[in-house]
């Protein structure tokens, strides 16, 4: 397949959305283990806005193009990859590479379309509820009974991560921008959203949990955030940093951490082994996606754009005028 060639889009050189431009490239090789996944729709995440900045370059052996998610068919592997074969239609969380017409992708990275779902939607789910599971579930150990506070209830980590942790037995709170993106996230399970432009929420949780606090926080926020979450963790509770939207630095009062007994840490998901993507890919596969066929969880998808349009996606994502994900339709 390495001859054949492929429409993709590019990130010409650090900067705005313009810079995201559609090309064509030969298609990828394949590494042992791989499969080529001749992609159907693309999801649009955070880090590829980064990265289009030049903020975000990808890890050595990565794809420099962007998309960390895709939805499609596998028509070539190499090597042993195990029960997949060519013909079958897969959502995947790729290395990089995403926003083309074909992507390799580690077989283990890859798990089937769950029944019901479009193939808009499944490119929804990858880099999403791999992020969630890995991070609230598999790092934090968040159980059925504890509370959990989501910042950015609203976005496509948000929207997942409230569905996850509500289904699992988990009380969610969560903060929105708008009283239109509170009243989405209680109608996907939150117990209670708190509009951040109106309220102050470490004075809303304190009254709503009876001043004991939540027993994590899932944040990508970070700056001013971080003092703010520890005032609001419960005693030995966990504060996940997954992004520092506003920046990575703050002044914090350790006492409360000390006093508390309190966790601090944070991941990207980009970063970890194979052998980690893995055991998330089963993790879900076993306990998420019959969640996803019965109907009990659901990508939030907002809008499909064109491959061609990725500039407009990019534009929408910058504008978090959306409530959920958004997508590449790469079969132009």
């Amino acid at each position: 397949m390495s001859e054949q060639m492929m429409k993709c889009v590019e990130i010409g050189e650090p900067g705005g959305p313009e810079v995201l431009k559609l090309v064509d490239r030969a298609c990828p090789d394949l590494d042992i283990g791989d499969v080529l996944i001749k992609i159907k729709a693309a999801g649009v995440n955070r880090p590829d806005v980064i990265q289009r900045k030049g903020l975000y370059p990808p890890p050595p052996g990565a794809s420099d193009l962007p998309g960390l998610e895709v939805s499609g068919e596998i028509v070539a592997v190499k090597g042993d990859v195990g029960a997949l074969k060519v013909g079958d239609k897969v959502c995947a969380l790729t290395n990089g590479g995403g926003y083309a017409q074909y992507c390799n992708v580690p077989a283990v990275q890859c798990l089937p379309i769950p029944e019901g779902l479009s193939m808009a939607e499944a490119a929804c789910v990858p880099e999403t509820f791999f992020t969630v599971w890995f991070n609230l579930f598999l790092q934090g150990g968040l159980k059925a009974g504890q509370s959990l506070l989501v910042h950015g209830g609203s976005s496509g980590i948000g929207t997942t991560a409230i569905q996850m942790a509500n289904k699992l037995g988990a009380t969610v709170y969560t903060t929105a921008g708008s009283d239109d993106k509170c009243q989405a996230c209680v109608d996907l399970g939150a117990k209670f959203a708190i509009n951040y432009r109106n309220d102050d929420f470490v004075a809303v949780l304190k009254e709503k949990t009876g001043a004991k606090g939540v027993d994590m926080i899932l944040d990508m926020v970070g700056g001013e955030y971080i003092a703010r979450n520890i005032k609001c963790l419960a005693r030995k509770g966990r504060l996940i940093n997954i992004a520092y939207l506003q920046g990575s630095t703050a002044e914090v009062n350790f006492m409360n951490v000390m006093m508390k007994q309190l966790t601090i840490t944070g991941s990207t998901l980009r970063q970890q082994p194979i052998t980690v993507k893995s055991q998330i890919a089963q993790e879900l596969k076993e306990t998420v996606w019959p969640l996803i066929e019965a109907g009990a969880i659901k990508p939030v998808l907002f809008q499909a754009f064109d491959m061609t349009e990725a500039a407009e996606a990019h534009r929408l994502m910058e504008s978090s005028n959306h409530i959920g994900k958004i997508v590449l339709n790469m079969e132009s």
